[in-house]
């Protein structure tokens, strides 16, 4: 390689040149933060190591980052575990952004009292793994002088970079203290990183003299950041303003309430560890319960992977092509159900850790030297898990079981095991295991299983959120006694007091079997109630629809008591694969979907491709704003075969009577018109002449004032509020900083429906609810008041649903939304509903 493809590292210090292996730090040695080379140091001095601009200056003065002028950030690390020394012993000479020279001196430190205090002097080299460069030369197992030649490095490519190099600019920086209720976990980390996706900026968060690349989901929750504390944001580059106000106000931002609290699990119940009596296990309740039935023991799957590779190029292609399966896996259940389910959430904070790129930049630094791709896969990971398993926080403790899990997914597929073959469990299998990965719990036949019970593991890991969701009984950190019980050992889950009967008697067994009976009595009467038809008090008929996405999901909905589905996802028929589903195909499933709902109604949704739903086989543009851009029909329109591919697959059903086709993304009448001039042509062709109901979603503000117009060439309404409210509120529903902002119940978007709801009615046209706030049991009242007159909603609200609707008179409903129209914010709204139609816990249920 020649030397104007290269840059000339120079050792920063004296000392001797090692590999980065010997460092007694798993973070280093494993190449987390980069790949290197560490230093035994003879003095105490640390040199710039080229030419550029000192860009970082850590906290505790014992790390410093310069990035020359062609890009390559070098991270110098004083020493390991320096942070405790807290600045005493360095002396810094420059400042961030200053200019530097090679040679010139960044900072001084006391070698002896370093080499008394830390861990370790070692002082590791790194090029960051963010920069994008990799080592073409280094000098090692030998002593080196300050300003002589350490390292050789060269562009990475595109196949390894990890993010596009931008100009150097002038550094900004603040700090804040940071107010998430937990602190930066898994899931405020994932979003900050999501938010700086597509800023040109480099954004660091130090903290006790520690820091972390923004960009990185691992290092942010490895800081081990708690609520209160106070941060300092560091941000450079064309966007650095940008990129400063949102994480600033991502972390400086208290979320209390909203639907975000709502969602969460309730605090978990500790049962004090009393000594263990003979038959009898404590642990801490993870999701509340009784279950009576047999041990399954479980174990997570331990694939075996050879060390050493078969060249760079074929180990990063398989590694590119496993996590590209399980991303696709991933984002299929990020979005089951519109990311409100601890799993969906789960699924989207793991395709995060899947695109970070300290991960992937540890991985691919592994591969360069010659391991195999599965083996720099889980050495990667396992030290990541293993850093976050030394912080005190229990709950970054958990999501090292995160990093696990993904470790698995990507191992199982380059295995060519995909997902894994689901075990075969017993009837009434109450689960063991020392800790179960949400991928496992996943795979799980719901139907036989009757609890979950693990040896470790907190009542916040992922798993046990599942569990809960799932309505399962759920114990963790039961001991390791947990996991020499034999399978098949009768047991009873008492998750209410927080123990597990490993030795019940015929007579507690036939107790507790009674009282499980009892529950699932309560349960079906429920269930036997949300079977009625939607009515309000005084007999006004509301009718409750649920929103699909599957055959399975169609038969909870009936289980559920659904009386039609409101909403078909048509998008899980599209995605993931290589070409478009055919006719036959879509035909097929869609009649399957109809059979499950029997005689109800079927609301087929066409494709809502484009926009934050990308496919991969169709030849969409890349667009800044693609919340903005070719989404919903307009993609049919830009390729009518797929359309017309889609309607005759709906004309073609036996059911098609009972159906209605929905369109998304509707904003004048030429839109419909251009859709039923293309029915007409193909019931031509089939020579079937059924009329088919045709709707369009009020989805923009475009359609809510046109309604007037819509009405004369739709046959229905149905208003999806999740994008509404975006578009309304000019806030990203996806934007991490704002999205706990968007509040369907704002009176801007309740006028919207009002004047959609009138503009039907008026018509003579049904109007409908099909977005999120249709799941809303406290917005029921209102979107009644307002003229709706069917919602469709998630499966299991519909028992709750109907409840609410059921407890008050169409006369309550219309002085309610009389009242929020006129409200000034959606806090107001919300108030307002919670007072006037307050729902005991009875009557919902």
């Amino acid at each position: 390689m020649s030397a104007a493809q290269t840059t000339a590292i120079l050792a920063p210090l004296g000392g001797w040149s090692t590999a980065l292996d010997e460092a007694p730090d798993e973070v280093f040695a494993t190449r987390i933060l980069g790949d290197g080379v560490a230093i035994d140091p003879t003095e105490g001095i640390v040199r710039s190591p080229c030419d550029g601009q000192l860009i970082a200056v850590a906290g505790a003065r014992h790390a410093v980052t310069v990035r020359s002028a062609g890009g390559c950030e070098i991270l110098m690390h004083v020493g390991i575990d320096t942070v405790a020394l807290a600045g005493v012993g360095f002396e810094l000479h420059l400042q961030p952004p200053a200019a530097v020279r090679a040679g010139d001196k960044l900072l001084s430190f006391d070698l002896d009292f370093v080499a008394q205090r830390a861990k370790s002097a070692l002082t590791p080299i790194i090029i960051t793994a963010e920069s994008g460069f990799r080592i073409a030369q280094r000098i090692l197992n030998r002593g080196v002088a300050a300003g002589e030649l350490l390292m050789e490095v060269a562009p990475a490519g595109a196949a390894v970079a990890t993010e596009v190099r931008r100009p150097a600019a002038a550094a900004l920086s603040r700090s804040v203290n940071v107010l998430l209720e937990h602190g930066i976990h898994a899931r405020p980390a994932a979003l900050l990183v999501a938010s700086l996706k597509n800023l040109a900026s480099d954004v660091r968060v130090a903290v006790r003299g520690r820091e972390a690349n923004a960009r990185s989901t691992v290092a942010l929750m490895a800081l081990g950041v708690q609520h209160g504390e106070r941060v300092e944001i560091r941000a450079s580059g064309p966007d650095a303003a940008i990129a400063l106000e949102m994480v600033a106000a991502a972390l400086g931002t208290e979320r209390p309430g909203g639907a975000a609290a709502a969602r969460r699990a309730p605090e978990p119940t500790v049962v004090p560890a009393a000594a263990r009596t003979r038959g009898l296990l404590s642990g801490v309740i993870a999701s509340r319960g009784l279950a009576v039935g047999q041990a399954f023991k479980l174990a997570r799957p331990e694939l075996t992977v050879p060390e050493v590779g078969r060249g760079a190029a074929a180990e990063n292609a398989l590694l590119d092509t496993a996590r590209a399966l399980v991303r696709s896996r991933l984002e299929r259940r990020a979005g089951a159900g519109g990311g409100a389910a601890p799993a969906e959430e789960i699924a989207a904070a793991h395709l995060e850790l899947l695109e970070d790129p300290e991960l992937l930049g540890g991985a691919r630094a592994l591969i360069a030297q010659g391991k195999s791709a599965g083996f720099a896969w889980r050495s990667t990971l396992r030290s990541s898990a293993a850093a976050l398993g030394t912080l005190e926080d229990p709950r970054l403790r958990e999501r090292a079981d995160d990093l696990l899990d993904l470790e698995s997914q990507v191992l199982a597929e380059l295995a060519g095991g995909g997902a894994g073959a689901a075990p075969e469990l017993p009837p009434e299998a109450i689960v063991l295991a020392r800790e179960l990965l949400p991928s496992q719990l996943s795979l799980l036949d719901s139907s036989r299983l009757a609890g979950i019970c693990m040896a470790a593991g907190g009542p916040t890991s992922h798993a046990a959120l599942i569990a809960a969701a799932m309505g399962l009984p759920a114990l963790v950190a039961l001991g390791p006694e947990l996991l020499s019980l034999a399978d098949g050992n009768a047991l009873v889950l008492d998750a209410e007091r927080g123990v597990l009967e490993t030795e019940p008697t015929p007579a507690r067994l036939e107790d507790a079997r009674a009282e499980v009976a009892r529950r699932l009595a309560r349960r079906s009467a429920a269930q036997r109630e949300a079977q009625r038809e939607g009515r309000t008090a005084d007999g006004v008929r509301i009718e409750v629809f649920a929103n699909v996405g599957s055959v399975a999901e169609a038969h909870a909905a009936v289980a559920n008591g659904a009386e039609g589905c409101g909403l078909l996802r048509t998008e899980f028929l599209f995605l993931d694969r290589q070409s478009p589903p055919s006719e036959a195909e879509q035909t097929a499933v869609y009649q399957e979907i109809a059979d499950a709902l029997g005689e109800r109604p079927l609301t087929i949704r066409t494709l809502d491709a484009g926009g934050d739903k990308p496919i991969a086989y169709l030849p969409l543009p890349s667009e800044e704003n693609p919340a903005l851009g070719l989404r919903g029909v307009r993609t049919g329109f830009a390729h009518p075969e797929l359309l017309r591919t889609q309607l005759r697959a709906v004309l073609a059903m036996p059911a098609r009577a009972r159906c209605r086709l929905l369109l998304p993304m509707i904003t004048d009448v030429e839109g419909v018109r251009a859709v039923r001039a293309m029915l007409g042509e193909l019931d031509q062709e089939s020579g079937r002449g059924e009329p088919l109901a045709v709707g369009v979603m009020i989805e923009t503000p475009a359609s809510a004032l046109l309604a007037e117009h819509l009405v004369k060439v739709a046959d229905f309404l149905s208003i999806g509020t999740n994008d509404l409210t975006q578009y309304t509120l000019a806030m990203d529903r996806g934007h991490p900083v704002l999205a706990h902002r968007l509040d369907a119940l704002h009176p801007a978007v309740l006028r919207l429906i009002a004047r959609a709801a009138e503009a039907a009615q008026a018509a003579g046209r049904h109007a409908a609810v099909c977005g999120g706030l249709a799941s809303e049991p406290l917005a029921a009242a209102i979107l009644i008041g307002l003229g709706v007159q069917e919602l469709s909603a998630l499966p299991s609200v519909i028992a709750e649903l109907k409840a609410r609707i059921g407890s008050v008179t169409l006369a309550d409903c219309r002085a309610l939304a009389r009242a929020a129209l006129a409200a000034e914010s959606a806090a107001e709204v919300r108030a307002l509903a919670a007072r006037a139609l307050p729902v005991s816990e009875e009557t919902v249920r």
